[in-house]
Parts: structure tokens; sequence; C-alpha cells
């Protein structure tokens, strides 16, 4: 029976069996196989690892999905593009929210959540080698989301991290990383794209206006391909200050897609809805895969979407959602500086980016795993994020004030202060 399965197994590509288990997914399992334990000892597990809102979605949402239920013609295909009041509502939103024109006809693409769109424009976009320095080039920020290293690798490419430190505010100089790529033996007419993340999954930062130009001229100077990833563009904690898409910036148009999701800012983690937009061949491009894998999405996910863009019902939700998260994360941060910690509060997204104890000497795995076995706290060790997440965890403000009351008692009686 074992070798039947390793036979089917290596029938697989290379790519795929060099995949790891998403970490999440791995997280996620050990908590259930210590949830009953910690339970016994009064530490059920409080979960502050995924990037998922546990509120409700928006009522209006909710109501509007189950008013067009009943129309027969709903529940047949849509197409992959998207159907035209989507994409219309769509381009209104990209217009109010950042005064950017995006026509719904040629620069726009609906998604089913900006993860899977991510995916598919970086398989578009490398041709796969198994030789090292063969390999066409995503350049991403380390730390990064996490999936943007295994997007890479499936598709046989290779994701070099460009580096996100204090020292440089977060805000790599690019020159000089690619520079720096250039002097290890790559070649830099293998670079295809650059993907940039503000606010940040995991750091939780935003940029400079002056650094986003700096991004699309370097990308206009050495014909890369600009990806924005913004799916946290909408969680802001002044509105005076509110995260900018590229495609508000000289020249991003000829250069740059920009991906945006439901996920996050309307609690629809599980509707899988999204969209990206900006520059038309790029979109078409993405286009042609996408109409040969999928036949689009369930036509009352896009209806209720369009409606929610557009309608006061979704602002309102949105500015209560940010409210709340800036106290939860405010409050928590409080709680934690009290343990010794040096956490700042965010300026966007609701990720918190904490150093750990020196005594762990910079193994945040180990650090994580006393965490949940000894209190039940669920959060992500730093190297999940790239090797420069080492010494480091990330922390997801997304439970209720009152679990993340009982995370900090928990921490200060179980021996967890700086």
């Amino acid at each position: 029976m074992d070798k039947t399965k390793n036979s089917l197994k290596a029938k697989f590509n290379d790519y795929v069996q060099s995949l790891e288990t998403y970490i999440m997914f791995q997280i996620k399992q050990r908590q259930l196989e210590l949830t009953e334990e910690l339970i016994k000892k009064d530490r059920k597990p409080i979960a502050l690892s995924m990037g998922a809102p546990v509120d409700m979605v928006p009522k209006f949402a909710v109501d509007t999905l189950k008013s067009v239920l009943d129309d027969p013609s709903i529940h047949t295909y849509s197409t992959p593009k998207g159907e035209t009041y989507f994409l219309e509502a769509i381009s209104k939103r990209m217009k109010k929210r950042f005064n950017v024109d995006v026509d719904s006809k040629t620069e726009i693409f609906s998604l089913i959540g900006s993860k899977e769109g991510i995916a598919n424009i970086v398989r578009e976009l490398i041709n796969p080698s198994t030789k090292e320095f063969e390999k066409d080039i995503i350049l991403c920020p380390n730390p990064g989301y996490a999936s943007y290293k295994e997007m890479v690798k499936v598709s046989g490419g290779l994701c070099y991290g460009i580096q996100m430190t204090p020292e440089n505010n977060y805000m790599p100089n690019l020159e000089e990383e690619l520079k720096n790529l250039i002097n290890k033996g790559y070649k830099e007419e293998k670079i295809k794209a650059l993907i940039i993340n503000y606010p940040n999954n995991p750091l939780g930062v935003v940029c400079s206006p002056s650094y986003m130009q700096e991004c699309v001229d370097f990308c206009l100077k050495h014909n890369i391909i600009l990806i924005s990833d913004n799916a946290y563009a909408e969680i802001y904690f002044d509105e005076n200050d509110k995260p900018r898409s590229i495609l508000e910036f000289r020249g991003a148009k000829d250069i740059a897609v920009e991906f945006h999701s439901f996920s996050k800012p309307y609690a629809m983690t599980g509707w899988r809805l999204g969209w990206v937009c900006g520059n038309s061949e790029i979109v078409s491009m993405f286009g042609k895969l996408k109409s040969t894998i999928d036949t689009g999405i369930f036509k009352a996910l896009q209806l209720t979407g369009a409606k929610l863009l557009e309608s006061e019902e979704g602002e309102e939700y949105i500015k209560q959602a940010n409210a709340k998260f800036k106290n939860k994360i405010q409050n928590f941060v409080y709680g934690l500086n009290s343990l010794g910690y040096d956490v700042k509060m965010p300026k966007a997204a609701f990720y918190l980016w904490m150093k750990i104890p020196k005594r762990y000497e910079g193994d945040s795995k180990k650090f994580a795993d006393d965490l949940l076995e000894k209190s039940g706290i669920v959060v992500v060790p730093g190297e999940a994020f790239g090797d420069l997440g080492k010494g480091y965890v990330r922390i997801s403000v997304v439970a209720s004030e009152e679990n993340l009351n009982t995370v900090i008692e928990r921490m200060k009686i179980d021996g967890f202060q700086y």
C-alpha cells in the first residue's frame, strides 16, 4: 500500500512536491490536536493567527443576497471577467475612494478572492525552470505574505525577497536590491514582476506616497510589471491618512495592476470575492488564463458585492469596523507593553509585529509553540513570512475584546512577560 501511495505521489510535478502545507493550516491542525488538553487546564485556544475578521458581515449584504436568490437567471453561468454591473460598481468605487479612473470594459477583471488572482498572474508570468539562475524572478517583500513564496515556487520561479527592515523604514531601496540580486549571479532580464503590499501583511506598516511613486518609476525604468496587493486598503485608523492606490501615481497605468478583496473590509472571507484592475494589456493577458480555468463568480455574489460597493451601508460598516479595530488594537498594545514588550500601534491593517523575549534567542517557533502549549494563545512565528521574520511573531488582532483581555491575563500568569 505504501509503495502504491509513493508511486502516485511521484506522478505530481516537482514544484508541487516541494510545497509545504500552508503555515496557517499547520498551526490550525496543531491547535486542534491540543484543544482538548488545553480546555482541561482552562486554556481554551484563542486564535490570533489567521487574518480573518470575526465580526458578522454587513447585514445589508446578507439581506441583498437573500433577496436575489429567487431569480432563476441568477443561478446560470456567469463569465470569468465578471458581470457588467459588478465591473461598473468597481469602477465607481475606485473613482470615489481613490479618484482613479478604470475602464470597466478593459481594465477590470473579477476574482475568486485576491489570493487566487495573485497566484494566477504569477503562474502566467513564469516560464518554469529547475535551474536556479535560469528561473524567472518575482521580487517579493521579506517579511511578506506567506503565500507569495509558495505561489512562485509552484510555478517554477524564484521568489527573491526584498528586505523590509526598521533601518529602511520598511521601504527598501529598489535599485540597491537589484544590484544585490545581480551580484549574486541572477539576471536582471529574468525579473518579471515586483509585488508590493501596503498596508503590509505581516508588518502592519504603510509607505509614503513618494515611495509608491519610486516603485512605479523603478518598474517603468526596468520594464518590470508592478503588482500591488491592496487587500488591506480599507482598514485604517486615521480618516486623514487613508491608504492609497498605486494607480493614483504618475505612470502607474503603463506598468501596474492592483488587487482588491471584499474579505478584510467587510469580513466576507468565505464569500471569495475580489478584483484586479489597472493596465489593460496586463488585465487582458490575465483574463486569457482565467477564461480557461473557471467560469466566473456566482452572479448572486457579484450583484450583492456591486450593491455593497455603492451603498451607504457599506461605507458605514467600514467606518464602524475600523473604529472597533482601532479601540481593540490600542487596548491590546497597551496590555502587551505593560508586560514589557515594545509594540507600536499600526497605521493600518490589524496586525502586530512583535519582537519575542531575548531568552528565546530569536527562536520564534519555540516562542509560538510555548504560547500555544502553555497558554492556548495562537500566533504565527515570524519565519513563516521570510528569513527576516526571525525573532518576531505576527499577531492578528481579530478576536473579541474579552478574548484579547484574556490573552494578556494568561501571558502575565503563565510567565510570558518580555
